[in-house]
């Protein structure tokens, strides 16, 4: 095999096992969670969320003291964007661990999806 022709065999292996290796990191977030978070005047709450994933589409339904909420987004790689009837969304970042960190309120509140 001629050198140049080596380094393309080379190059597509590399790129292949790359763009294999990136949508491994992508993991499916569906599942069930517990919910911790802080209200925007600083109170904490807890519950418990369904989070349900299809391709790019994410449904969420959170109950949180006896009140349910449901709201549907989108996932761009690790950054989720639920709207839930409220002015701003909920932001969330799936970690590495599957958790998933978010802020909502402008971010004067916070939210921490973490699995079961």
């Amino acid at each position: 095999m001629n050198l140049i022709l080596r380094r393309v065999v080379l190059g597509s292996a590399l790129v292949i096992c790359t763009a294999l290796s990136l949508a491994a990191q992508v993991l499916d977030i569906s599942g069930a969670y517990r919910v911790e978070g802080r209200n925007p005047d600083g109170s904490a709450y807890t519950g418990t969320a369904a989070v349900t994933q299809q391709g790019s589409a994410v449904h969420i339904n959170w109950t949180v003291a006896n009140q349910t909420y449901a709201g549907s987004g989108l996932r761009n790689g690790q950054v989720v964007v639920i709207n839930w009837g409220q002015a701003e969304p909920v932001v969330y970042v799936v970690m590495g661990n599957g958790e998933l960190h978010g802020t909502w309120n402008r971010g004067t509140a916070l939210d921490r999806l973490l699995p079961q």
